[in-house]
């Protein structure tokens, strides 16, 4: 099997680039501190409770028409800006969200017909799965499992006032306008453009997380309906 990635709407395969999977099993670091205290061995550490930015690189290499490939991806990856969606077909199951920043290192054939060579994006730590795009949507109490073993923030949309229950944490909603986006990955409440933080607050310090196995959903009374995006990821 050819592999391919796409960045955005860059599809590798339109420039005749083919990708290696050598970089594509790599984990990110955590995000440890550590202090050394006079006196005392080794040296204390303090989880800061997330993980780094990894490099994602990408062995490939064109067959042929090897120079008008490369200035097209060159120009085609160059003109993204900011946090894109990126795939593999080595993780049909998961999506990143990375940035392109390194340019491209070239290795052509001596007829630049065909040549090899590495791309690099910087992406966000966590590999997203694409089964967590998808809302589940509850009319009455339930329970949603979060099948890894991190917490998942999740895109709610709330339909009515009252309280909701999501695991362990309450939401409260006052006046709502048929509905409340709650974005817990943002920590923003909102419809469309128009702000609602001021309506929603938490029982919890921090927006509600989706813990790994069960987690229980229970509308409170004038909540009507919610949906669920859950955000499932692994590293």
């Amino acid at each position: 099997m050819i592999n391919t990635f796409t960045f955005d709407s860059v599809l590798s395969s339109t420039y005749g680039v083919f990708i290696s999977g050598s970089g594509v099993y790599n984990a990110a670091s955590r995000d440890i501190t550590t202090l050394e205290i006079p006196g005392r061995d080794g040296v204390l550490t303090i989880d800061n409770g997330r993980f780094n930015m990894i490099k994602h690189e990408y062995p490939a290499f064109v067959k042929s028409t090897f120079k008008t490939n490369i200035q097209g991806l060159r120009n085609a990856l160059m003109s993204k800006r900011g946090m894109k969606r990126l795939t593999d077909t080595y993780h049909t199951d998961e999506f990143y969200l990375a940035y392109f920043e390194d340019g491209l290192e070239v290795e052509p054939s001596k007829n630049l017909q065909a040549g090899e060579l590495t791309i690099t994006f910087m992406r966000d730590p966590r590999r997203f799965l694409t089964s967590g795009e998808s809302a589940t949507t509850f009319t009455a109490d339930g329970t949603i499992s979060n099948p890894t073993l991190f917490d998942a923030r999740p895109l709610l949309r709330v339909y009515g006032t009252g309280q909701l229950g999501i695991g362990t944490d309450t939401i409260t909603i006052s006046a709502a306008d048929v509905y409340t986006d709650i974005d817990c990955e943002m920590r923003e409440c909102y419809k469309g453009t128009t702000s609602k933080n001021s309506n929603v607050t938490f029982t919890g310090e921090d927006f509600p997380v989706l813990k790994p196995g069960s987690n229980g959903i229970d509308l409170g009374t004038g909540i009507t309906k919610v949906e669920v995006t859950p955000r499932w990821y692994r590293l």
